[in-house]
């Protein structure tokens, strides 16, 4: 998918982002994660950002190094439920 953006030309690829699986910790995934970085940053040096975490596991995300995290529910409170 990355190498279809880059050939898009209208498009700019700035990095990945990803949420860990609820039924993971998330220090493992992110863990995960930040190797997969690697190898993507390798082929696309550009694209430095990495969205990963959440308001529950922002903390983890951030120590493998994620550079933008989203906090909704902890900033508006949970989503209600779909009735």
């Amino acid at each position: 998918m990355a190498a279809a953006v880059e050939a898009a030309g209208s498009l700019r690829l700035c990095g990945l982002m990803a949420v860990a699986p609820l039924d993971e910790d998330p220090n493992v995934a992110f863990e995960r994660l930040s190797d997969i970085r690697t190898h993507f940053t390798a082929h696309y040096p550009h694209a430095t950002q990495l969205s990963a975490g959440m308001s529950s596991d922002l903390e983890a995300a951030i120590t493998h190094g994620a550079t933008h995290v989203r906090v909704g529910s902890a900033v508006l409170g949970p989503r209600p439920l779909n009735r």
